[in-house]
């Protein structure tokens, strides 16, 4: 991302000298809706960013303009409440992080970035985080990275509605170049594991679509996990979270729990098995093994999770009749955006030129396909 349009405009809009805060959007190669099960999940880091310029203003209000939409947003610094539009996202920061007991006071900001809208890629991860960094290092909190990680969900929560796990924030903030993050979702904790570039690559072909199901059918499925776990709970009591319970525990409980209820729990678990596994193929540079578990991910989003669509299921199947891509999935809360495919480095070009054509014919929209690289997470310009 551009960082002198950014900074040329906010002097432009309010004569002062700002501080540079970015953060990047994510992938997640395997482990989708595992996050707010307490499980295991597989992000990265991606080299497309949102990139704040923040500076105190002397004022009582947030002053706030975004260059991708050349639109303004403004709110009182008093007044932290909801409110429609981008705007939300960063009155959502503010509020969070004063929480935390940052001292903030009015702000004035200038941000723009090139992570995708609406395409799987977390652009409202990588806002929150960067706005949320941003302010930690101007207003001298003393937030770590794990906190501001914290503040940027909790935004996501209590602003934009979304009951979203940890996952996303998480890799924005914990991103390392060339790695993927094996994120332990009940402690926090997490293992880096190298990703060799060397003759793979990851490309996200966008669906162009977003159905209206996908922010109220990811809350339902949390509930329905939720419920779950409450029914399972009776037999095994020491069950806190679907992390907790195996297929056979499970398995063993098919005719008591509602048939619904039992696809989506049983999804999660084989989900979290799958993480494990390609954390195994990493380590062996097992990347056959790797693509094999990404194809079954979909298969489970698809028939067990029932948060595909028929744009998604399009691309995925289409990537099986071509050799050179190892694996695909849809990628996110589902309902459209993108898939992941990896695919052999030599035939990344020859892919995308053949299954665009195709994937509008076939669907009636056109596919936007992006080639990521895997990057580092949010950072203080010096």
């Amino acid at each position: 991302m551009e960082i002198g349009i950014i900074v040329k405009k906010f002097k432009e809009l309010y004569n002062s000298a700002p501080l540079i805060s970015r953060a990047p959007g994510r992938v997640n190669l395997i482990g989708e809706h595992t996050d707010y099960n307490d499980g295991f999940v597989l992000p990265a880091a991606i080299d497309k960013e949102l990139v704040f310029a923040i500076q105190k203003n002397n004022l009582k209000k947030i002053r706030a303009f975004s260059i991708d939409k050349n639109q303004n947003g403004e709110c009182s610094i008093d007044n932290l409440k909801p409110q429609e539009g981008w705007i939300n996202y960063i009155i959502g920061v503010f509020s969070e992080i004063a929480a935390k007991g940052v001292k903030i006071e009015g702000t004035d900001i200038a941000f723009a970035g090139d992570v995708p809208l609406g395409a799987g890629m977390s652009s409202s991860a990588a806002l929150e985080c960067a706005l949320a960094n941003g302010l930690n290092t101007l207003y001298k909190g003393t937030l770590d990275k794990l906190e501001i990680a914290l503040v940027a969900q909790s935004a996501e929560h209590n602003f934009a509605g979304v009951k979203c796990g940890l996952m996303d924030q998480y890799a924005s903030m914990f991103g390392k170049s060339n790695h993927v993050i094996k994120l332990d979702c009940r402690s926090r904790k997490h293992e880096y594991f190298h990703f060799d570039f060397t003759d793979f690559s990851l490309v996200l072909c966008d669906t162009n679509v977003k159905h209206i199901l996908a922010s109220s059918e990811y809350n339902t499925r949390r509930e329905q996990c939720e419920e779950g776990v409450h029914v399972i709970q009776k037999k095994f009591p020491k069950v806190i979270n679907l992390r907790d319970v195996t297929s056979e525990m499970i398995k063993s409980m098919k005719n008591e729990i509602d048939p619904v209820i039992f696809k989506r729990c049983l999804y999660v678990i084989e989900e979290n098995n799958r993480v494990e596994n390609a954390c195994i193929a990493l380590l062996n540079n097992d990347f056959q093994t790797f693509g094999k578990l990404m194809y079954q991910s979909h298969e489970g989003l698809k028939n067990m999770y029932e948060v595909s669509c028929n744009e998604l299921d399009f691309l995925v199947d289409y990537s099986k009749g071509n050799k050179a891509v190892l694996g695909a999935r849809m990628m996110g809360g589902g309902f459209g955006g993108c898939t992941i495919n990896l695919i052999k480095s030599e035939a990344v070009n020859d892919f995308i030129k053949n299954i665009a054509p195709v994937y509008q014919k076939e669907c009636g929209e056109k596919m936007k396909a992006y080639i990521v690289k895997i990057g580092d997470g949010a950072s203080i310009e010096k």
